[in-house]
């Protein structure tokens, strides 16, 4: 069971630009999902735009970051997260659960359409987490 902490920067329309920027500094592999690919934008004109991204380097370090759609705000400076993922269900509840007294969820922990668990929730010092369980193998 395992559990990784990693940065989520929030980006308006550069996510993906970014992305192959820091791809060209650190190295590495640089995966791309669009809200087309998940039948997930709101609007027409965001289909193209990240809705996730991750970059793993070659020693060891991960970066994730995506677009902003337009139905969300979007304050530079107060665009970046905290992601937790992996595939401890228990563990990751908890840490969802105990993030989200006193605080705010955004998105509830359910479900995604990539087939993992994922929630959001803005902690009582006005952090943001994002939590995403692995969906068990098959």
């Amino acid at each position: 069971m395992t559990v990784v902490l990693n940065p989520y920067i929030g980006f308006l329309k550069e996510a993906r630009a970014a992305m192959e920027f820091y791809r060209d500094v650190f190295g590495g592999e640089l995966l791309i999902s669009t809200f087309a690919d998940f039948q997930a934008s709101v609007e027409p004109d965001e289909q193209d735009l990240v809705m996730h991204s991750v970059l793993t380097t070659p020693n060891g370090l991960t970066l994730m970051g995506s677009d902003t759609p337009s139905h969300n705000d979007y304050k530079p400076g107060t665009n970046i997260s905290i992601s937790l993922s992996g595939d401890d269900d228990a563990a990751l509840h908890g840490y969802f659960d105990k993030l989200a007294d006193g605080g705010t969820v955004s998105q509830p922990l359910v479900a995604a359409p990539w087939g993992d668990s994922f929630g959001m929730v803005t902690d009582k010092f006005g952090i943001t987490w994002l939590v995403n369980i692995t969906a068990a193998a098959s």
